[in-house]
């Protein structure tokens, strides 16, 4: 019997000893577990790169390809106009009528002295043919064929005169049918019939060509030394898209084939011009949009997950991991997107490690648990059976070695 109590002791105490010890491992990884749950689960990934066309987006205005203001040529009062402001119309279309009985005069009376010089100069012709004759045979002194021949130089250089001064009547009498230089649509009439006009009048109209237009834009200078180092050429012709102000993209691409020759001191920018079909006029003169060009050929970018990405009213920005695997807050530029994954321009490098899942709780500068996914961890579960063990084991002792 005292055997079984010493036994019994020993189970009591061992029992206690193992539940303290029990307890104390329990409160150390608990505490452990603690720390670790303060920490936010995250997922990382590594900045690696695609190879993928460079695009650029700038501010852009639409410019057509001719504009031309419509002057009078000729002073004269605007009698007729035969058009309405915003008709396309043709090169050599009549746009407007000048008064042009003043012309008409003036070129029949440079006709008239036309003829009559003309007339003139065929007397003298014949004159000189028949004093030719006269003078070799000695009929006429030498000197009245000098006369003569005189005579019809003379006359020959008043013709000459008077052709130019009736063409000269003629052009002004064709300035009072003022025409169209180009094909395009007609603006504003600035000059209404009844008004008297001159060549200081300014512009009757103006005119815009439709089709094709222009659309110029301004990129950085580091921006165009991009696309010429991708391109291996700055005379390579490159795709365009206009967007317009409204946010819809233009249905047709562009062309574009001409840059300034020149940096702009001031901006540090460089001109380039695109070049549209325009063939429903949806594009006008003047208006604003941006223009988005693409390199001809693709090359090597740092990629980024969208869903690594938040934003801030500074712009967008990834955690990287430093040499500590503490996070760091850096913003990003991007410029555009490959599938589900951000183009970056700067902010972040090939083989940095950035936080992938699990950014909302991270705070930067503090420690991140770094796990293959962000789901909780699993908690370990408490085993009671080595009570019952115990418990069943005095019990076995008590009944003599029988248990139920």
């Amino acid at each position: 019997m005292r055997k079984k109590i010493i036994i019994i002791v020993s189970i009591i105490t061992a029992l206690i000893l193992g539940r303290m010890f029990i307890s104390y491992f329990n409160k150390t990884a608990g505490a452990k577990q603690k720390i670790a749950a303060s920490k936010p689960a995250v997922t990382i990934g590594t900045i690696e790169t695609a190879n993928v066309r460079r695009e650029y987006t700038a501010t852009a205005r639409v410019m057509a390809k001719y504009r031309v203001d419509v002057l009078a040529r000729i002073s004269g009062y605007l009698t007729k106009s035969f058009f309405k402001e915003g008709d396309f119309v043709k090169a050599g279309q009549i746009l407007f009528e000048i008064e042009p009985q003043e012309y008409s005069y003036a070129a029949g009376r440079a006709k008239a002295n036309l003829d009559n010089a003309k007339s003139q100069q065929l007397y003298y012709e014949k004159q000189l043919a028949r004093y030719k004759e006269l003078v070799a045979n000695d009929f006429v002194a030498r000197s009245d064929y000098d006369n003569v021949l005189a005579q019809r130089d003379a006359y020959r250089a008043q013709v000459q005169s008077m052709e130019s001064a009736y063409r000269d009547a003629q052009r002004n009498l064709g300035y009072t049918k003022v025409k169209s230089p180009v094909d395009g649509r007609v603006g504003i009439i600035d000059v209404t019939v009844g008004n008297f006009v001159s060549m200081n009048s300014g512009p009757l109209t103006t005119i815009n060509s439709a089709d094709p237009m222009y659309i110029t834009f301004t990129l950085e200078s580091k921006d165009f030394a991009d696309l010429v180092r991708i391109d291996g050429s700055a005379n390579a012709n490159r795709e365009v898209e206009f967007i317009f102000s409204s946010g819809q993209k233009y249905k047709h691409k562009g062309l574009q084939d001409f840059y300034d020759n020149k940096v702009d001191e001031s901006t540090g920018t460089i001109t380039l011009r695109g070049t549209f079909p325009n063939p429903e006029n949806e594009l006008i003169q003047g208006e604003f949009g941006q223009i988005i060009i693409y390199s001809n050929k693709k090359d090597n970018m740092p990629m980024v997950p969208q869903a690594a990405t938040m934003e801030d009213q500074v712009g967008l920005f990834v955690y990287v991991l430093d040499e500590e695997n503490l996070p760091r807050m850096k913003y990003i530029k991007t410029m555009g997107q490959s599938g589900t994954n951000w183009i970056v321009s700067d902010g972040v490098s090939v083989g940095d490690t950035i936080i992938t899942t699990g950014m909302q709780k991270v705070i930067p500068g503090n420690a991140v648990r770094i796990v293959e996914n962000v789901a909780p961890d699993a908690v370990q579960k408490r085993n009671p059976n080595i009570f019952r063990k115990i418990i069943a084991k005095i019990k076995k002792i008590f009944s003599g070695g029988k248990t139920k």
